[in-house]
């Protein structure tokens, strides 16, 4: 009997095997297509991991990984109490919370306006020109910025002086340099953030429209009673990805414009990270931080996704 069921077990194998092949085969050409996606998470996501070892060591460059010496938690101890470590938690908080307050709905507000467009050339305009900010480097986008603000002929000041203001120092005072960041966020990725948005809104049945419209429903009430409800998968997806990057803000952004007047207000973990890392040659204590930070992410993306499914969305996995 024991003979009969391995016999069996190795059929199903076979057959499970053989299945398995032909819709690899079939397939073929969309896993070439994911290879190239595939080999750079593997190559510059998973591969690099291997070095999170450091974190846990008083790593030197001229010693190795295989040779240096093992400290345990004592860089993660150090980070929590860091005397600087709370205001710079608090700063990266701070711009993720403007950048999810004020910068998250445009795309989406924009995906809306620019759905209920009729003329074709003139959306197509409006659509190149949001999206152009988003192919400049963040060099340039800080340099127009700097142009435009200076207190040396910046246009900005020269306004408000003709209307009998005093010029304000956008670039060096402590108080503007959020305002600053978020509206550069806003410049730069809100036009590029509407693509998704309007693939989802494309992908939405006509006829819903129709019925609406006999029922007599007006723009608006179609808006919040069909387009909205059609594209909450995605906004949610969207949202979870985002809370996971709460920590992860940029480094070049906001080091182009960090300066030593603003420094208390600007200074975040990747400007640390860069500082204590690159600068000061503490390796191992800038991979402990930025483990921490992806560790931060994970588990937010893990509690909020749960949060999504309890409240009936799909969520990410």
């Amino acid at each position: 009997m024991q003979e009969v069921n391995v016999a069996r077990q190795s059929v199903d194998t076979q057959k499970r095997s053989s299945e398995l092949g032909r819709r690899l085969w079939k397939n073929k050409w969309i896993y070439v297509m994911l290879l190239p996606g595939i080999l750079y998470f593997i190559v510059f996501k998973y591969i690099p991991m291997y070095g999170l070892i450091i974190s846990f060591q008083n790593y030197k460059p001229f010693q190795g990984i295989t040779g240096s010496e093992w400290v345990g938690l004592e860089h993660f101890r150090r980070l929590f109490t860091e005397p600087d470590f709370l205001n710079i938690l608090s700063n990266t908080l701070i711009l993720f919370g403007m950048n999810l307050l004020f910068y998250f709905p445009i795309p989406i507000i924009l995906a809306l306006m620019l759905n209920e467009v009729r003329s074709n050339g003139f959306k197509k305009i409006f659509q190149t020109i949001v999206y152009l900010p988003h192919f400049m480097s963040w060099v340039i986008i800080v340099s127009i910025t700097f142009v435009m603000l200076t207190m040396d002929g910046g246009i900005i000041n020269d306004i408000l002086v003709n209307f009998g203001f005093e010029k304000v120092n956008f670039l060096l005072a402590p108080e503007w340099f959020r305002p600053v960041y978020i509206l550069q966020v806003i410049w730069r990725e809100a036009g590029w953030g509407t693509i998704i948005y309007l693939a989802a809104i494309a992908s939405i049945d006509p006829q819903l429209y129709e019925a609406a419209r006999m029922d007599g429903a007006g723009r608006m009430r179609q808006v919040w009673h069909i387009t909205l409800p059609a594209i909450r998968s995605v906004i949610v997806v969207l949202l979870i990805l985002k809370i996971g990057a709460v920590l992860e803000l940029g480094f070049e952004h906001v080091y182009l414009l960090l300066n030593s007047m603003n420094r208390e207000v600007a200074e975040i973990i990747d400007t640390y990270v860069y500082t204590a890392g690159l600068k000061q040659g503490q390796f191992s204590y800038s991979s402990a931080i930025g483990l921490f930070k992806s560790v931060i992410g994970l588990v937010l993306v893990m509690i909020v996704n749960r949060i999504a499914k309890k409240m009936g969305e799909e969520g990410v996995y």
